[in-house]
Protein backbone atom coordinates (compact mmCIF):
# COMPACT_ATOMS: atom_id res chain seq x y z
CA UNK A 1 0.00 0.00 0.00
CA UNK A 2 1.50 3.15 -0.83
CA UNK A 3 1.66 6.28 0.97
CA UNK A 4 0.59 9.16 -0.28
CA UNK A 5 3.34 11.75 0.33
CA UNK A 6 3.60 14.23 -2.45
CA UNK A 7 1.09 16.81 -2.04
CA UNK A 8 0.49 19.88 -0.52
CA UNK A 9 1.35 20.24 3.18
CA UNK A 10 -1.22 20.48 5.36
CA UNK A 11 -1.24 23.68 8.18
CA UNK A 12 0.33 24.23 11.26
CA UNK A 13 -1.32 24.51 14.32
CA UNK A 14 0.26 26.62 16.20
CA UNK A 15 -1.00 30.40 16.47
CA UNK A 16 0.45 33.18 14.59
CA UNK A 17 2.31 35.83 16.49
CA UNK A 18 0.45 38.91 15.89
CA UNK A 19 1.86 41.88 14.70
CA UNK A 20 2.46 43.81 17.42
CA UNK A 21 4.77 40.78 18.84
CA UNK A 22 7.06 40.85 15.69
CA UNK A 23 7.52 44.61 15.47
CA UNK A 24 8.55 44.20 19.40
CA UNK A 25 11.13 41.50 18.62
CA UNK A 26 12.28 43.27 15.11
CA UNK A 27 12.69 46.45 16.96
CA UNK A 28 14.48 44.56 19.40
CA UNK A 29 16.95 43.12 17.59
CA UNK A 30 17.73 46.27 15.81
CA UNK A 31 18.91 47.98 19.06
CA UNK A 32 21.01 45.05 19.76
CA UNK A 33 22.71 45.28 16.32
CA UNK A 34 23.34 49.02 16.73
CA UNK A 35 26.25 49.01 19.00
CA UNK A 36 27.75 46.48 17.10
CA UNK A 37 27.84 48.49 14.36
CA UNK A 38 28.56 51.60 16.05
CA UNK A 39 31.24 50.07 17.15
CA UNK A 40 32.70 48.86 13.51
CA UNK A 41 32.04 52.04 11.91
CA UNK A 42 34.06 53.57 14.73
CA UNK A 43 36.93 51.16 14.07
CA UNK A 44 36.83 51.60 10.38
CA UNK A 45 37.33 55.38 10.62
CA UNK A 46 40.78 55.01 12.34
CA UNK A 47 43.45 55.72 9.99
CA UNK A 48 45.22 53.02 8.35
CA UNK A 49 48.63 54.27 8.97
CA UNK A 50 47.59 54.15 12.65
CA UNK A 51 46.61 50.88 12.30
CA UNK A 52 49.70 49.78 10.26
CA UNK A 53 52.76 50.60 12.77
CA UNK A 54 52.56 49.07 15.98
CA UNK A 55 53.82 51.81 19.07
CA UNK A 56 57.43 52.22 19.67
CA UNK A 57 58.06 51.32 23.48
CA UNK A 58 60.08 54.02 25.28
CA UNK A 59 61.94 51.13 26.83
CA UNK A 60 64.11 50.24 23.62
CA UNK A 61 66.52 51.88 21.02
CA UNK A 62 64.50 53.12 18.35
CA UNK A 63 66.71 54.01 14.71
CA UNK A 64 70.46 54.72 14.53
CA UNK A 65 72.42 55.66 17.56
CA UNK A 66 73.39 59.61 16.83
CA UNK A 67 76.34 60.18 15.80
CA UNK A 68 78.61 63.03 17.44
CA UNK A 69 79.59 66.03 16.26
CA UNK A 70 83.37 64.63 15.48
CA UNK A 71 82.11 61.50 14.05
CA UNK A 72 84.65 59.87 12.45
CA UNK A 73 86.54 60.25 15.90
CA UNK A 74 85.56 58.03 18.80
CA UNK A 75 86.44 61.03 20.86
CA UNK A 76 84.15 59.68 23.79
CA UNK A 77 84.99 56.18 23.78
CA UNK A 78 88.76 57.63 23.77
CA UNK A 79 87.81 59.56 27.08
CA UNK A 80 86.40 56.49 28.73
CA UNK A 81 89.06 54.26 27.84
CA UNK A 82 92.07 56.82 29.16
CA UNK A 83 89.88 57.49 32.18
CA UNK A 84 89.41 53.83 32.99
CA UNK A 85 93.53 53.34 32.41
CA UNK A 86 94.20 56.32 34.86
CA UNK A 87 92.25 55.06 37.43
CA UNK A 88 93.73 51.44 37.01
CA UNK A 89 97.28 53.01 37.50
CA UNK A 90 96.26 55.38 40.45
CA UNK A 91 94.53 52.25 42.59
CA UNK A 92 97.91 50.45 42.02
CA UNK A 93 99.78 53.69 43.07
CA UNK A 94 97.55 54.50 46.39
CA UNK A 95 99.56 51.75 47.93
CA UNK A 96 102.61 54.36 48.39
CA UNK A 97 100.15 57.36 49.93
CA UNK A 98 97.53 59.00 49.19
CA UNK A 99 99.48 61.74 47.20
CA UNK A 100 101.03 59.38 44.62
CA UNK A 101 97.79 58.44 43.26
CA UNK A 102 94.89 60.92 44.28
CA UNK A 103 95.45 63.41 41.34
CA UNK A 104 95.64 60.61 39.12
CA UNK A 105 92.63 58.82 40.10
CA UNK A 106 90.56 62.02 40.24
CA UNK A 107 91.03 62.53 36.69
CA UNK A 108 90.46 59.11 35.77
CA UNK A 109 87.37 59.26 37.35
CA UNK A 110 86.53 62.85 35.77
CA UNK A 111 87.57 61.49 32.22
CA UNK A 112 84.74 58.60 32.76
CA UNK A 113 82.18 60.97 33.92
CA UNK A 114 82.66 63.39 30.74
CA UNK A 115 83.16 60.36 28.04
CA UNK A 116 79.61 58.77 29.90
CA UNK A 117 77.39 61.45 30.03
CA UNK A 118 78.36 62.79 26.37
CA UNK A 119 77.13 59.47 25.15
CA UNK A 120 74.08 59.34 27.52
CA UNK A 121 72.98 62.94 26.53
CA UNK A 122 73.49 62.30 22.91
CA UNK A 123 71.33 58.97 22.63
CA UNK A 124 69.21 60.95 25.13
CA UNK A 125 68.09 63.66 23.87
CA UNK A 126 68.09 62.29 20.24
CA UNK A 127 65.30 59.41 21.22
CA UNK A 128 67.49 56.31 20.58
CA UNK A 129 67.35 55.49 23.95
CA UNK A 130 66.44 56.59 27.57
CA UNK A 131 68.97 57.35 30.35
CA UNK A 132 66.72 59.22 32.01
CA UNK A 133 67.80 57.61 35.22
CA UNK A 134 71.52 58.33 35.13
CA UNK A 135 70.89 61.63 33.86
CA UNK A 136 68.72 62.61 36.69
CA UNK A 137 70.88 60.95 39.10
CA UNK A 138 74.44 62.15 38.20
CA UNK A 139 73.37 65.78 39.24
CA UNK A 140 71.88 65.10 42.94
CA UNK A 141 75.01 62.84 43.52
CA UNK A 142 77.44 65.87 42.19
CA UNK A 143 75.06 68.83 44.09
CA UNK A 144 74.93 66.87 47.85
CA UNK A 145 79.10 65.95 47.82
CA UNK A 146 79.85 69.85 46.39
CA UNK A 147 77.73 71.14 49.65
CA UNK A 148 78.75 68.05 52.18
CA UNK A 149 82.26 68.47 50.89
CA UNK A 150 82.12 72.17 51.30
CA UNK A 151 80.43 72.21 54.86
CA UNK A 152 83.21 70.32 56.10
CA UNK A 153 85.86 72.56 55.08
CA UNK A 154 84.03 75.20 57.24
CA UNK A 155 82.81 73.10 60.46
CA UNK A 156 82.22 69.60 61.60
CA UNK A 157 79.62 68.11 59.20
CA UNK A 158 76.78 66.87 61.15
CA UNK A 159 74.14 64.50 61.02
CA UNK A 160 71.46 67.02 60.37
CA UNK A 161 72.83 68.39 57.43
CA UNK A 162 72.81 65.20 55.40
CA UNK A 163 69.29 64.53 56.69
CA UNK A 164 68.02 67.96 54.89
CA UNK A 165 70.65 67.21 52.27
CA UNK A 166 68.68 63.83 51.22
CA UNK A 167 65.05 65.65 50.95
CA UNK A 168 66.85 68.17 48.98
CA UNK A 169 68.00 65.55 46.67
CA UNK A 170 65.16 64.22 46.38
CA UNK A 171 63.46 67.14 45.16
CA UNK A 172 66.54 67.73 42.62
CA UNK A 173 65.78 64.06 41.51
CA UNK A 174 61.79 64.07 40.94
CA UNK A 175 61.77 67.58 39.04
CA UNK A 176 65.31 66.50 36.59
CA UNK A 177 63.37 62.88 36.07
CA UNK A 178 60.33 64.64 35.16
CA UNK A 179 62.14 67.18 32.77
CA UNK A 180 64.04 64.66 31.33
CA UNK A 181 61.33 61.97 30.44
CA UNK A 182 59.56 65.00 28.82
CA UNK A 183 62.30 65.75 26.77
CA UNK A 184 62.78 62.00 26.01
CA UNK A 185 59.15 61.49 24.82
CA UNK A 186 59.07 64.12 22.96
CA UNK A 187 62.56 63.26 20.95
CA UNK A 188 61.40 60.07 20.49
CA UNK A 189 57.88 61.14 19.37
CA UNK A 190 59.63 63.52 16.43
CA UNK A 191 61.68 60.41 15.55
CA UNK A 192 58.82 58.12 15.15
CA UNK A 193 56.58 60.99 12.87
CA UNK A 194 59.88 61.07 10.75
CA UNK A 195 60.56 57.18 10.28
Amino acid sequence: MASNTKGPRGRSRKPRPSLSATGDRAKSASREQAPSAAGSSRRARVPSSATSRPPVSPQRTFGERPQAPWHPLPLSELLILAGGVAFVIAVTRLRHGPAAGGPLLLAGIAAVAIGTIEVTWREHSSGYRSHTLLLALLPVIVLHSAVVLGYTFLAKASQLLNVAMFAVDIAVFVLLFRLLRARFLDARARATTRS
